[in-house]
């Protein structure tokens, strides 16, 4: 009967390295080669020879730094890029803003009905992005918007929130009503994982509920506010969803509105999947740029206050 093996054994040491295969597996063949494919699709393009017809005629070949040069100098690239950093204005403060706000009142011991209360402020992230994109245009237009008919009998304006300046505020609307719920229950998480002695003295020496909440606890979840706004930094770099489901709703928002609308148009409107690959890539560069960049700052911030 053979032993067991001992934890220093041989075997011992490989089985932790056996349970990563599986996902080692699935990394690389739908993180990895993809990732890969589409750096090496950026790097070549098609020549056309003739008038394009027969076989032969259309070949592709090395295009080098080519398809890069052509991103950077697109202006309906760079022209999203703006748009998106107006948009990143607008969601990531006040959206989590709102979810620090609320996680800070679900922490309250004045609170009721917190678990209620709790699940409706986070319904919303459950609630897929496209559906919600459709819900809120509907409530957008003004000839079967609610909002529009009771503005109407109040002899109110009606504002036209899919054109011009407030289509920032109505794509930005759908954003922090779908967003805030999660990063409210990754801040109340950090709030509720305080240990309670922490409060109790600050009671004693005199502190009022806001005095607690300013100099305690939004220190405290520090870690987890640079958390989410990692998360939002990100999300709002990949803006896509909100966008394309308006489009049809309102000729305000043009087929290449951020960048990613930009890449798709290309790669699936006009077949040039060698440009819309760089064009992926060098959105994916500027997101690892700005979010290892925030993150570097953050964690330098941290052992400074650490170390005085």
């Amino acid at each position: 009967m053979k032993s067991a093996a001992r934890p220093g054994s041989y075997r011992g040491r490989k089985a932790p390295y056996l349970f990563l295969v599986p996902a080692t597996v699935l990394f690389v063949l739908f993180f990895t080669l993809p990732i890969g494919y589409a750096v090496w699709l950026s790097f070549r393009k098609v020549e056309v020879s003739g008038l394009g017809l027969g076989s032969g005629a259309r070949k592709e070949i090395w295009a080098g730094l080519e398809n890069y040069s052509g991103a950077l100098s697109d202006s309906e690239l760079l022209n999203g890029a703006l748009r998106v950093l107006g948009y990143g204005c607008i969601v990531v403060p006040v959206m989590l803003g709102l979810a620090l706000l609320f996680a800070l009142m679900l922490d309250s011991e004045q609170v009721r009905l917190a678990p209620f209360t709790r699940l409706a402020i986070f319904l919303p992230y459950a609630v897929p992005g496209v559906v919600a994109a459709l819900l809120w245009g509907f409530l957008y237009l003004p000839d079967v918007s609610p909002f529009s008919f009771v503005l109407d009998k109040l002899g109110l304006p009606q504002p036209d929130l899919l054109d011009g300046g407030p289509l920032y505020l109505a794509l930005s609307n759908i954003a922090v009503w779908g967003g805030t719920g999660f990063n409210m229950i990754v801040i109340y998480t950090a709030l509720r994982a305080i240990p309670a002695e922490v409060y109790e003295a600050a009671k004693l020496d005199g502190a009022t509920p806001l005095q607690i909440a300013l100099r305690i606890k939004i220190p405290m979840v520090a870690p987890s506010l640079v958390l989410t706004f990692f998360f939002s930094i990100i999300a709002t770099l990949q803006v896509f969803n909100e966008p394309t489901t308006l489009k049809p709703l309102t000729n305000s928002v043009a087929s290449t509105w951020s960048p990613l609308m930009k890449v798709y148009q290309d790669a699936f409107g006009k077949g040039d999947i060698h440009a819309a690959a760089a064009q992926a890539t060098l959105i994916a560069l500027a997101t690892l740029v700005l979010s290892f960049g925030f993150l570097r700052a953050a964690n330098r911030r941290n052992k400074q206050e650490a170390a005085r």
